[in-house]
């Protein structure tokens, strides 16, 4: 049997897993892409890989990516985190995803949904990238820098221009699977 051509960071099962099923499918979920703002702003200075093995953990611990929920953490909630050994148990990045579930929850009064203000920024439509290889794939783009931007002014926090574009990436708004991986025209033809 051939082995499937996947992009260079699938080494692991779970890595598989997210590549093959998740990673770059165009998501339209406020309650998934507050997931991912979550996770990516999370990941700072880690692996992708440690975070997606404390994904469901953190599910737990944040009352499954309620952004109405986690908006209303105080204190207690932020020393009950600290303890909690599934997280990255970081002050910074949980105080974060507080003041970010509260930031979310205004976009998404102003704009009606998460979703329509995130996806402005690739005009409502997937930029399909051609990359050959893997290491030819930016960290950011002109499209992350101006989300950073707008994000930070906006009061969230962990959302420099790397972090919004693995965000953009996770999400589906850039297709960045390289063009010999199999997973490649499975979601050109979502776009």
């Amino acid at each position: 049997m051939i082995a499937k051509k996947r992009c260079q960071w699938a080494t692991d099962p779970i890595m598989e897993k997210y590549h093959d099923t998740e990673w770059g499918v165009p998501l339209h979920n406020d309650r998934k892409l507050f997931e991912f703002l979550i996770l990516d702003g999370a990941q700072a200075g880690l692996s992708w890989s440690t975070i997606l093995k404390k994904r469901a953990a953190y599910r737990k611990a944040f009352d499954r990516f309620d952004p109405k929920k986690v908006a209303l953490y105080n204190g207690t909630d932020v020393r009950r985190l600290l303890k909690n050994k599934g997280i990255v148990r970081n002050r910074q990045k949980i105080e974060s995803a507080i003041n970010n579930a509260k930031c979310f929850l205004k976009v998404k009064a102003e704009f009606g949904s998460f979703d329509n203000y995130i996806w402005g920024f690739v005009g409502h439509r997937t930029i399909t990238n051609r990359y050959k290889r893997w290491k030819d794939i930016p960290p950011r783009s002109r499209e992350s820098e101006d989300m950073s931007r707008d994000m930070k002014g906006r009061g969230f926090s962990f959302v420099g221009p790397t972090i919004c574009y693995a965000i953009m990436q996770s999400a589906g708004m850039v297709n960045d699977h390289i063009t010999s991986c199999f997973r490649y025209s499975k979601i050109a033809v979502l776009t």
